[in-house]
């Protein structure tokens, strides 16, 4: 507790000091207090009567609150509806100063306190000055107005001044069993209470031609709700809305119909107290879901459906709910407490809860119609035919559905142990995975682990088969293999991680790289199945019919975006797969759009998304909802998706910082010509082409655009890659003298093959050494070696690499810096491609260079791909694609045109 106390100066002046003998406070009282009156004594003053209402004080501070107090209740009072938005000098013009009578009040009623002989009438007219002048610097200091001000200091305050209508429960007379009554507030107690008056005093209390304007700006919001609401207009016009008025149920229904249209007016409400939210209870038609075992497994499992209508808490009987249809009033009295009803909403809900409780008592209801139930999902037109209004009903996980759903969703990775057959230690986020997938797979469930890159999902899996290799052997049960498909470049990696991890389990690798193609055709399905793991690509797939004519008990898809597109003859191929379970692994489950979302669950839970004409419609409908529109989706899909991310700390704690930065260029004036030209020639061709035909200009010009702003001699293949004829490549020699000179390693990526093997020429005359290339013709027998070079050997200072070739399964962390010098219009592929560098192992902080051409499209796109990023986690915690072939012609060519002055200032 403080001791402190208020007092007056000769010159008239209110001073806050500690003081020995003072009064005792509340410490945070005396703080807020101690830090208001330092700015000035208005401050003080306005935080006692406007922050302090409803504390206990001493007598001292009491009356210099009351006198405060007075301030804000005249400016509360006095600043009207529409006077709250205006400036604070005038809503301080409609504040009258205290008159002399309120003056002399105050000077008798004051107490005994420091300073009490110098208090006069004048120095509270100028404390009163200060209130006024500490209430317009607090206002301007502010991002809010007067009403978010007063709300701030204390949420009472806003009321003050206010009409209310109150609607009460009259259980006296059962004809007009509810009571009606306007009043207004004119000031708080001092206990922050509102104090109440029937709006008929009003008429007296500012009677006279003096107090005309008070009376009108009261009754404002009034007479704003008149004109739009007839029964009021009609009760304001007779004089009854100033006496208490009986109302019977269908009255009181109609006010509580009209109840936005008068809180949009500025009326304040009070119901009778026992009605929540300001509402009388609903009878809501409800159900659980899956309150016993689901029979079967996967999708297709059948859960139980069943519905009710409560009140409350409480079931309804049929007697009761017939007795609620057959009436006509909308507030129903019933067990005693009112009750308000929809019956036509009632109606057509219970007919389609109806309709899904006969489908699951006929041929049940599937887990993948249970789950967009519960989500409020409605992908196909049965789900739309389902929807219901969450206002009048409900739909809950019964028993053993929550529980299923609770156990993926708090998983600790503490049931499952892949034991000593695992030559490794799991993380703790990395047993949570495998827990996570080894409960959703044997549920018959799909899983997309999503773990960023670098956080583990191969150790996740081949711990995953360890425990059910264990399990099959300990229930002596039939053995199954299980297949994985990855890119080419990753089957190595594969390989030697499960060497390393896992040496007990069967591994074949059926690829050419790893086999002759004679002992590829001999495989057959005896030969496989003996296997624990078989390991293929996407592009063998197509080439090895025996591997769809196997049933596999995993069917796991590393860098799963690979399915992305629908239509594609490999993911035709890897969905028509059987297996028990199927697990797609990913760093990027959106990589441009949700269509990519739909395609990686077509293939883990097919049909949970519907079709994807289905989707495409569902995810239109999203998009026009105002408020969370991915949240059904979102709770849809989160059981099946697993995502961590490196950069949370709750994750992983052991990695350095990821810093990235724009690295800015300027264009040559070679470059400026060539791109200048170009738009030039775009500008022509889109006034002659339509069609597929425009849109092939428009794919070769950006082409063509992009290679301009990495080097003239890319577009022009005249062989020169000369270094002053490239704004970037003069800003790499910037970078890479930084980077040769600390004797750190640098991966340099570009989307074009062609320009790899001249930025490792030009590379390796700045660092003085000769560096490393990777790209698509790389074979995947060299590229584990490139690896352990840049790894092990301290004299390879860099390495270039085409981003799609080396953008996703290579550990690169000897590396510190990553530069992308153009870039992949697609934020997911650029990420991936960085982390490389920035993953498990790696001890160094890791800087990313973007390369952006200023005042060209690089800049414009570099925008885009900042807004793109939003969409992975509008849908994974809690979009739309980059296509410029789509646009307007005049939006195209705005994205497409030289600034030419950015783009050259510094030439």
């Amino acid at each position: 507790m403080t001791c402190i106390q208020l007092y007056l100066t000769p010159l008239g002046h209110l001073l806050l000091e500690s003081a020995e003998k003072a009064p005792v406070l509340n410490d945070k009282v005396a703080a807020r207090l101690a830090g208001a009156f330092e700015q000035d004594t208005g401050h003080g003053l306005l935080q006692l009567g406007a922050g302090e209402v409803g504390q206990p004080l001493p007598p001292t501070f009491m009356w210099w609150r009351d006198f405060s107090i007075r301030f804000v209740e005249a400016v509360c009072l006095h600043a009207s509806s529409g006077a709250v938005q205006a400036s604070s000098s005038r809503i301080l013009a409609t504040v009258p100063a205290l008159n002399e009578g309120e003056l002399a009040t105050l000077l008798l009623s004051a107490p005994m306190m420091t300073g009490a002989e110098y208090l006069s009438a004048d120095v509270l007219l100028r404390l009163w000055d200060d209130l006024g002048a500490a209430l317009v610097s607090s206002l301007e200091g502010c991002d809010g107005d007067l009403q978010s001000f007063m709300q701030g200091m204390n949420p009472s305050w806003n009321l003050i001044g206010r009409v209310h209508f109150n609607l009460a429960v009259n259980r006296k007379d059962p004809d007009h069993p509810f009571a009606f009554m306007a009043t207004y507030t004119t000031r708080l107690s001092t206990q922050a209470k509102l104090q109440h008056m029937p709006l008929g005093r009003a008429l007296s209390e500012y009677a006279g031609a003096a107090n005309r304007d008070k009376l009108l700006s009261l009754l404002v919001p009034v007479q704003r709700a008149a004109l739009g609401c007839s029964w009021l207009k009609t009760v304001v016009e007779s004089g009854e809305v100033f006496h208490p008025l009986r109302w019977s149920a269908s009255q009181a229904s109609r006010f509580l119909n009209s109840a936005p249209l008068l809180e949009d007016a500025g009326v304040i409400l009070r119901m009778p107290a026992n009605w929540s939210a300001g509402r009388p209870k609903r009878p809501q038609v409800t159900a659980t879901v899956g309150g016993a075992p689901a029979v079967g497994a996967g999708l297709e499992a059948l859960l139980d459906f069943q519905m009710s209508v409560v009140l409350g808490d409480e079931a309804l009987s049929e007697d009761e709910i017939a007795s609620l249809l057959a009436g006509t009033e909308a507030l129903v009295l019933l067990r005693g407490e009112w009750v308000e009803i929809d019956r036509q909403r009632l109606e057509s809900t219970m007919r389609q809860f109806t309709k899904v409780q006969d489908l699951a008592d006929s041929d049940g209801l599937t887990f993948s119609e249970a789950m967009r139930l519960l989500s409020s999902a409605a992908i196909n037109d049965d789900d739309q035919a389902r929807a219901v209004t969450q206002e009048w009903a409900n739909i809950t996980a019964g028993t053993w559905l929550a529980d299923t759903l609770s156990s993926l969703r708090n998983v600790d990775g503490a049931s499952v142990e892949p034991g000593p057959a695992l030559k490794g230690k799991l993380r703790p986020y990395q047993k949570v995975g495998v827990e996570w997938l080894h409960l959703l797979s044997g549920l018959g469930l799909g899983a997309c682990l999503a773990d960023d890159m670098g956080l583990g999902k191969t150790i996740q899996v081949l711990s995953l088969l360890l425990i059910q290799k264990e399990k099959q052997r300990q229930k002596g049960s039939g053995h199954k293999p299980s297949l994985l498909v990855a890119p080419a470049s990753l089957l190595a990696n594969w390989a030697a991680e499960s060497r390393l991890f896992s040496p007990d389990l069967r591994i074949k690798i059926m690829h050419s790289s790893a086999m002759m193609s004679s002992e590829l055709k001999r495989m057959g399905p005896d030969e496989l199945s003996a296997q624990d793991l078989v390991i293929t690509s996407y592009g063998s797939l197509l080439r090895m019919p025996v591997l769809s004519q196997m049933p596999w008990r995993y069917l796991v898809l590393d860098e799963a975006q690979a399915i992305k597109n629908p239509k594609a003859k490999q993911t035709v191929m890897a969905k028509a797969l059987i297996s028990e379970a199927r697990i797609a692994l990913t760093g990027t489950p959106v990589e441009n759009n949700l269509s990519d979302l739909w395609s990686i669950f077509d293939f883990i839970n097919p049909g949970l998304l519907g079709n994807i004409t289905e989707f495409s419609r569902y995810i239109k409908k999203l998009t026009e909802r105002e408020h969370n529109p991915y949240g059904p989706l979102r709770d849809l899909v989160r059981p099946y998706i697993l995502r961590r991310m490196k950069t949370d700390k709750k994750v992983i704690t052991d990695l350095p910082e990821k810093t990235e930065i724009k690295a800015l260029c300027t264009l040559s004036h070679k470059q400026a010509a060539l791109y200048g030209q170009t738009v030039t020639e775009l500008t022509a061709a889109l006034k002659e082409a339509d069609g597929i035909q425009r849109k092939g200009i428009v794919l070769a010009t950006l082409m063509r655009l992009k290679q301009i702003c990495n080097h003239p001699s890319q577009w022009l293949k005249d062989s020169e890659w000369s270094e002053g004829d490239s704004g970037k490549w003069a800003r790499l020699r910037e970078i890479t003298q930084v980077v040769a000179a600390r004797q750190e390693k640098m991966l340099v990526f570009t989307q074009f093959r062609e320009m790899t093997e001249p930025l490792a020429a030009f590379l390796g005359e700045i660092f003085g050494r000769p560096g490393l290339v990777l790209h698509g013709g790389t074979s995947v027998k060299s590229r584990k070696g490139l690896v352990q070079t840049f790894q092990e050997n301290e004299m390879v200072p860099f390495m270039v690499l085409s981003l799609k070739a080396g953008g996703a399964g290579l550990t690169l962390t000897a590396a510190s810096h990553v530069v992308h010098v153009d870039r992949w219009w697609n934020p997911s592929v650029e990420n991936q491609a960085t982390d490389r560098a920035f993953r498990i192992g790696q001890k160094k902080n890791v800087l990313v260079h973007k390369f952006v051409c200023q005042g060209t499209i690089e800049e414009k796109i570099d925008t885009l791909i900042e807004a793109k990023k939003e969409l992975s986690d509008d849908v994974l915690c809690g979009g739309k694609e980059i296509n410029l072939t789509e646009i307007r012609n005049e939006d195209l060519l705005r994205m497409v045109a030289l600034d030419l002055k950015t783009a050259m200032e510094a030439c």
